[in-house]
């Protein structure tokens, strides 16, 4: 039996990448810690001195954190969907080798990625549209990725030409192709790139900061921060501290990808490694 010996390289890159798992971690047991613990205190802990779930009741029964939360929910979801259903279809469009004007229009969309209209323009034009102060601006806009399409674009293309040969002698149309053959085989890709949509969406800042002034449409990144500044403190209940409140909340905006991530990891490698390299 062949046993591959270690390396010098690979023992130190293993103890590096530890130590970088450490020193990222550290802060996160801290604030996890503090957030269950209803004594005010600083420094480091490895327990909490008085457990207790008072801080999460707080962030969840409390309708200044809690609308956010839900709003941070529906957005996330459906511009996730627009975000796909936009990357697929612009995709699914850019692989019709037939179609005139194709590498013009491929051309086009890669164009936008070095060069943008800038901030100042697109609020002009997110104003002229009356989509600022509504939850459109901060659906519609993001969903617009060009750099997820080209990875879409890239997936579709590893796809078999053959089996859509094979529909259209059947009789399929371009569309029921999408629906019946590319969407199935593109699971991997769908699953990656939706999570980079959501993730977008979930810790979307810059946006509301931008195009929304009406403070109940603010998402929960945005009363998150208001809450670390101290600007917008919720009332505490059961015995809470303010500290074990903004502790509470900054878990609640990073556990749901936490917990996502590692069910989703396998998918969100292959569907980023699929179709970057070409035979």
């Amino acid at each position: 039996m062949n046993t591959k010996k270690l390396k010098p390289f690979d023992i130190a890159l293993v103890l590096i990448f530890i130590v970088i798992s450490i020193i990222m971690l550290i802060p996160v047991y801290k604030v996890l810690v503090d957030s269950f613990d209803l004594k005010t205190a600083y420094g480091m802990k490895l327990l909490p001195e008085e457990f207790g779930l008072a801080g999460y009741i707080s962030v969840f029964t409390n309708p200044t954190l809690f609308r956010p939360f839900l709003i941070s929910c529906l957005t996330t979801v459906a511009g996730t969907f627009a975000g796909l259903a936009i990357s697929t279809l612009g995709a699914y469009v850019l692989i019709q080798w037939n179609m005139p004007g194709r590498k013009l229009f491929a051309n086009i969309l890669l164009f936008t990625m070095i060069f943008k209209g800038g901030m100042i323009p697109t609020y002009l034009v997110m104003t002229n549209l009356g989509l600022t102060n509504t939850l459109w601006s901060v659906i519609l806009l993001p969903a617009i990725n060009v750099y997820n399409l080209v990875l879409m674009r890239n997936f579709f293309e590893g796809i078999p030409t053959s089996l859509f040969e094979s529909a259209e002698m059947d009789g399929c149309s371009p569309m029921v192709i999408f629906f019946k053959i590319v969407l199935p085989l593109s699971k991997a890709a769908l699953t990656a790139i939706g999570l980079m949509f959501a993730v977008t969406y979930w810790n979307d800042y810059t946006n509301y900061k931008l195009y929304i002034t009406n403070e109940n449409l603010y998402n929960f990144q945005m009363k998150l921060r208001s809450l670390i500044m101290g600007s917008d403190l919720p009332s505490a209940i059961g015995g809470a501290t303010e500290n074990t409140v903004k502790n509470a909340a900054v878990i609640v905006a990073i556990l749901p990808f936490m917990i996502i991530y590692p069910f989703c990891q396998k998918y969100f490698i292959q569907g980023v490694n699929v179709g970057a390299v070409k035979e």
